[in-house]
């Protein structure tokens, strides 16, 4: 199962191209969550509970299977993974009836996720160094976006035209595609020799200041992230019931929710070549700080022409995009090689926990306030996931004030 070498910018796009099929499952489940709550009768906090375990799944098979990619080789744990991820897919498709079995087959799916996104990245960046690791992993960042964005568009179409079991069926047909290609497409990288620690033992990870700067970074940007995606279908369907034709379809919002999901691979980039260029860490604490604001209106805008909700969504999700790659790249810069997997395990444990804590915050303040009807429930629901974006400037004073004492 070895692959001839290849050039930095066929990795790249192989790599790519397989992080999209592996994420057809991704976001389907956040994108019925109008038509399941509707079927299944449940709360808005519930589900944004089921949302959550998604990220619960994750965070279990994380810390195992990014810290395996140090001892063996990463396809394989990648191929594993897509076979979970397919599996939860069609679990959900056939057996799934309520918040209770639809949060069991959300953990498979979001478990498969963890053997494939860090990993994947681990994948390709055992092949690049300097500029091109730090593009590579720009790219790889932002087609996440693009993952998304697929997912999202295929099952609200599935789930309008046929019905929301046939958006999971599509779900699990991508890993089954994301696995060969990775599997016979990407070339064998001998694992380096690493520090001598038990698998789970995150203690140089943990110990290292400038890698922990980055994974503290992650959660507050995965927070904002995950609980604006989980919520954003449901939010556009009740922009739309709010315009004079009350066109609150499902496929509409699901459309306009995959556009949104395109600015994320510009902004990533755009992110990744200003931090090259302007430094790191002011890149990361200005899009931050930038993000947090947009998401604190972004419930206002609901009454307001529904092509007005979407382009500045699309703003705020370019600038909420744009510490991504930053984050990320900087994050494989600054561990040692030989603890790549280790530290990714740390970023994405972290990360993800914060992506859990964000759509299930959102859902109990929407249910707090009045509801999925309620605007002021909506304007208050994302303030809870933009309100440490806005406080970011403080945690960049100090950081730059501990540097000084540092100094």
């Amino acid at each position: 199962m070895n692959a001839p070498a290849r050039s930095p910018v066929a990795l790249i796009v192989l790599i790519c191209v397989a992080e999209i099929f592996s994420m057809t499952g991704f976001a389907t489940y956040t994108t019925l969550i109008p038509v399941l709550t509707k079927a299944w009768g449940m709360s808005n906090s519930e589900a944004g509970l089921v949302s959550g375990v998604y990220f619960i799944g994750y965070m279990t098979a994380v810390p195992v299977l990014a810290s395996l990619t140090d001892r063996m080789d990463s396809r394989r744990v990648y191929a594993f993974s897509c076979l979970v991820a397919s599996a939860g897919a069609v679990s959900f498709a056939l057996f799934a009836h309520g918040m209770a079995s639809a949060s069991a087959c959300q953990f498979m799916i979001g478990f498969g996720l963890a053997g494939t996104y860090m990993p994947g990245l681990k994948a390709l960046t055992d092949h690049l160094e300097g500029t091109a690791q730090s593009r590579g992993t720009a790219f790889y960042v932002a087609f996440f976006g693009g993952g998304s964005a697929l997912s999202i568009l295929v099952s609200g179409a599935l789930a309008a035209h046929a019905t929301w079991q046939a958006a999971f069926l599509f779900a699990a047909a991508g890993p089954l595609i994301a696995a060969p290609l990775v599997l016979w497409g990407m070339p064998h990288k001998a694992p380096l020799p690493r520090v001598q620690a038990a698998l789970l033992d995150f203690r140089p990870v943990l110990r290292d200041r400038r890698t922990m700067l980055y994974v503290i970074g992650y959660s507050v940007h995965n927070y904002e992230l995950f609980g604006q995606r989980s919520w954003m279908v449901a939010f556009l369907v009740f922009c739309a019931s709010l315009q004079a034709d009350g066109a609150a379809q499902l496929v509409a919002a699901a459309t306009l929710a995959a556009m949104i999901n395109v600015m994320g691979p510009v902004g990533s980039i755009t992110g990744n070549e200003l931090a090259l260029r302007y430094g790191r860490t002011r890149v990361i604490f200005i899009a931050m700080a930038l993000s947090g604001l947009f998401a604190c209106g972004l419930g206002l805008l609901a009454g307001l022409p529904l092509w007005v909700v979407f382009a500045v969504m699309c703003v705020h999700y370019f600038l909420m995009l744009s510490d991504s790659a930053a984050l990320t790249s900087g994050m494989v810069a600054a561990t040692p090689p030989q603890l790549r997997g280790s530290a990714m395990a740390v970023y994405s444990f972290v990360g993800f926990g914060a992506a859990f804590l964000g759509p299930v915050v959102f859902g109990v303040v929407l249910d707090l306030a009045g509801g999925r009807g309620d605007r002021m429930a909506w304007v208050l629901a994302f303030v809870s996931i933009g309100i440490f974006g806005v406080l970011s400037p403080v945690a960049r004073f100090l950081y730059q004030r501990d540097g000084r004492r540092a100094a």
